[in-house]
């Protein structure tokens, strides 16, 4: 049933629309109201007040003087883009938009309006409120999944049901935010962190290091893994930050090297003990090292002079572009456990490390082990 008042933003854009050609009856259908009131609205002399707008977009959302310009250039027949570079938006923005509101075909600017209004208003349901999915979010926390790894899977398991999908951040908000009690606060501690409050950004302490060459100047043969010997370093902490063991891995055959530091993990020692373990492999093997961007990296440079192999820096706080080595890194745990003193380990400790993980076949080489895919690399090298 057609409303019997027109609100004052409704009146505006009547008299915009009549103004730029359409008529009566499609200015009526566009607004939902009776010819007899678009009519009124139209030709009463000065401004007429109208019923108050009770609801305003918020800042960044599309007002209803976009949505007419949105209206009118699809009776243009004008293309995504340049509707949405007549408003100063994103085209991807502008394509949702008449996506979500009937298509180019059936789009209609009030309702859209409404329907924008209607959306923020409506009390939107936890999505962790439906049992069954509350369930099996809690079976797998509780076997110490994360809640990245549990929304993957969801979608995995019941990729057809869309109320047994939730994401990662509702997992999150869900366990550390205070009256979103779907899920057992306790169950926070079933996370890698065992914390049962969040952090919120992380607080930079490293120092700078001089002439970084970022991970976006490496070669991209080195991101798809099909050119061998492009390595991933980083250092595993021993309890109370006084002992380190670094760790290098070969991109495409997850090949392990172990860096033995006994005298400490300062940058002098570091680039030390990285020169002794890369000199014994072929040129064709060492074509570049990607770090983080940790203080005993400073000396990087002395590094590459001496062994011509370049060394690239991940972005701060991005330890997946290191993903090998932080794999590896999880794996390495089983023989050096966190919060152990890692100088009572050998050299020799290292290398029965070193040659166990190698040894042991990995899923993501098909079952193959490292030593096999390395040696398979060496044997093909002059």
């Amino acid at each position: 049933m057609a409303p019997h008042h027109m609100t004052r933003e409704q009146k505006q854009m009547a008299r915009r629309l009549k103004a730029k050609g359409l008529k009566l009856r499609e200015i009526a259908r566009e607004l939902s109201c009776s010819m007899a009131l678009v009519k009124i609205s139209v030709y009463a002399q000065g401004e007429e007040a109208g019923k108050p707008d009770h609801w305003t977009p918020a800042p960044g959302r599309l007002s209803a003087d976009e949505r007419e310009e949105i209206l009118l250039g699809l009776g243009r027949n004008e293309s995504m883009s340049v509707i949405a570079r007549s408003l100063g938006r994103a085209p991807s923005t502008v394509t949702r938009e008449v996506a979500a509101n009937g298509g180019a075909d059936g789009y209609g600017a009030w309702r859209a309006h409404c329907r924008a209004e209607a959306s923020s208003r409506r009390p939107k349901p936890a999505k962790l409120a439906h049992p069954p999915l509350a369930r099996q979010v809690t079976t797998w926390l509780e076997r110490l999944w994360s809640p990245q790894e549990i929304a993957e899977r969801l979608r995995l398991d019941f990729g057809d049901d869309p109320m047994m999908q939730v994401s990662h951040e509702t997992i999150y908000q869900s366990l550390f935010v205070q009256g979103r009690g779907e899920l057992r606060r306790e169950l926070a501690r079933c996370l890698r962190s065992g914390r049962t409050a969040r952090r919120h950004g992380p607080v930079e302490k490293r120092g700078k290091i001089s002439n970084m060459v970022m991970i976006s100047e490496r070669p991209a043969e080195a991101e798809d893994r099909a050119v061998p010997g492009h390595w991933e370093g980083d250092l595993i902490i021993g309890a109370g930050n006084k002992s380190a063991v670094g760790t290098l891995v070969e991109r495409s055959t997850r090949f392990l090297l172990l860096l033995h530091l006994p005298d400490g993990y300062a940058a002098v020692n570091v680039e030390k003990a990285m020169r002794k373990a890369i000199k014994k492999l072929p040129d064709e093997l060492t074509r570049s090292v990607t770090w983080d961007q940790g203080s005993e990296m400073a000396s990087h440079v002395s590094f590459t002079v001496d062994t011509g192999i370049p060394v690239y820096f991940c972005d701060p706080h991005s330890p997946w572009q290191r993903g090998s080595n932080e794999n590896t890194n999880g794996l390495l745990r089983q023989y050096m456990p966190k919060s152990t003193d890692l100088s009572q380990h050998s050299a020799a400790d290292l290398v029965r490390f070193q040659r166990s993980l190698n040894g042991r076949p990995r899923k993501t080489l098909g079952y193959m082990k490292p030593s096999e895919k390395f040696a398979e690399l060496v044997a093909l090298t002059p």
